[in-house]
């Protein structure tokens, strides 16, 4: 089914819009639809430019451990109090906007276009990335610029990347969405070394630099994000908020449910990435690789996305039930990170563990919005659970930083942070005993009519045969 809630995302949601707004004015269409082609040498293309968009994006963001190591260190040297929670800020807050405006960014794509939402998004990473680099020892101007502007710019630019898979593939468009996603593991793999060597030649301010210019390589890949369906002439009446934001969605209690649990989950989920090279670094033995377990991270998610996003589409599989075991498997993995203190080979072991449940997770949020939602809610429903879901992804590592100053040791913090994943996978059992929502019950009226009108049809073609 994962073909099917990634057409939804695109193909679906332009069929909607175009029909939502007929309602509300003229609309001329300069000739039909071309369906997906399902490859093609563009097409071929375009697929690597989402896979390095994807890559590019949540490469930086998820080894800014590296970094953090370097933001710490320089306040250690002016003996701040609070150095841990102040340079996990940082970071925290790019990922946490990159959720927090991915609702907007899936608006502004289907009011402005997918390239011009991508090529905005590059401008704005690429820059706050790059006046980042002038600010080193700001601590609130870097949260705006590499927090805020970076996870702006990467909101922007990310929902656009996979959208665009729409407009060329169908019958392989799951598989082809997993490769595109899977450049965010394959980049976390390979960028805290180069990151690190970065460092290690040029400093940090030219580190930040070079990342400022790796990032504006998604203004190029914009210009190949040309979508098949052609754009209607619209003239406009009266557009409405809820011609715009879907607030049916809020309506539907089994949603409601999914996304507060997730949000809850949420709380922890990014304090590893931030704390696990000073955790390894402060606590094995001198020469232990920092950079590996977040690389088995990424590697054992690229690998728990495919496999898991194919046990999603089998029959009679209960896509929720898999998403609990998930966050469940996470929070007691995070719980046990203080207990590999000396036994590296352990942490290793743990850390695979944590990236096969973390593409799980990932592989399981279209689907599961697909079948609470429908076709026809399943694009703004992602986007309203990454908005939420940027409360905690922001708070869960600061607090986690503070935490660290305060008694100076990584088990309270890491024990902390495997609590929420762990009460999230329980609360998620509430959607079995929510009531059905209107929109399930719409949805069931519109077959419903849609056999009728079958029926009747059939019927009306049997008396024309009849007739003499």
């Amino acid at each position: 089914m994962i073909e099917d809630v990634e057409s939804s995302l695109v193909s679906t949601k332009i069929d909607n819009k175009s029909g939502n707004k007929q309602q509300n004015g003229t609309v001329n269409h300069e000739g039909g639809n071309k369906p997906p082609a399902d490859g093609g040498s563009r097409a071929w293309v375009i697929m690597l430019a989402s896979f390095f968009c994807n890559g590019i994006l949540f490469g930086v963001i998820n080894s800014y451990g590296v970094l953090y190591s370097e933001f710490y260190d320089k306040l250690q040297s002016r003996n701040d109090s609070r150095a841990s929670g102040k340079a996990a800020l940082i970071g925290s807050f790019s990922m946490g906007t990159v959720f927090f405006v991915s609702p907007v960014s899936g608006v502004l794509t289907d009011n402005i276009g997918l390239r011009q939402t991508t090529f905005l998004g590059g401008a704005i990473a690429s820059g706050g990335m790059l006046l980042s680099s002038f600010f080193i020892d700001d601590i609130v101007i870097l949260c705006i610029t590499y927090g805020v502007m970076y996870g702006l710019g990467g909101a922007l630019a990310y929902t656009p990347s996979l959208a665009i898979l729409g407009h060329y593939f169908k019958k392989y468009l799951g598989k082809v969405n997993g490769f595109a996603a899977a450049g965010s593991s394959v980049f976390t793999i390979v960028m805290p070394y180069l990151i690190d060597a970065c460092l290690r030649r040029f400093e940090i301010e030219w580190t930040l630099r070079i990342l400022a210019l790796q990032s504006s390589l998604i203004m190029l890949f914009a210009f190949l994000f040309k979508p098949i369906t052609l754009t209607p002439q619209i003239k406009y009446k009266k557009t409405t908020i809820a011609d715009i934001f879907n607030i049916a969605l809020f309506k539907n209690y089994k949603y409601v449910i999914w996304v507060s649990f997730i949000a809850i989950s949420l709380f922890g989920y990014f304090v590893p990435y931030v704390y696990m090279l000073k955790f390894v670094e402060l606590n094995f033995e001198k020469g232990s690789d920092t950079k590996l377990p977040i690389m088995c991270i990424g590697v054992a998610s690229g690998f728990g996305r495919l496999i898991f996003g194919y046990i999603a589409d089998l029959p009679k599989v209960n896509r929720i039930y898999m998403q609990q075991l998930s966050f469940f498997s996470i929070g007691l993995m995070t719980m046990l990170l203080p207990f590999t203190v000396g036994h590296y080979a352990w942490l290793v072991v743990i850390t695979l563990a944590m990236g096969i449940f973390d593409g799980c997770f990932i592989a399981l949020l279209g689907p599961i919005a697909f079948d609470i939602c429908g076709r026809e809610g399943a694009t703004q429903a992602i986007g309203f659970l990454l908005g939420v879901c940027s409360i905690p992804l922001t708070l869960g590592p600061y607090i986690a930083g503070i935490i660290l100053d305060t008694y100076n040791n990584y088990t309270l913090p890491f024990m902390l942070a495997g609590v929420p994943p762990v009460i999230g996978s329980i609360g998620l059992f509430a959607i079995k005993c929510s009531p059905k929502t209107s929109i399930q019950n719409k949805t069931k009226q519109t077959q419903n009519i849609k056999v009728d009108a079958t029926e009747k049809e059939s019927f009306a073609l049997q008396e024309d045969v009849i007739k003499p």
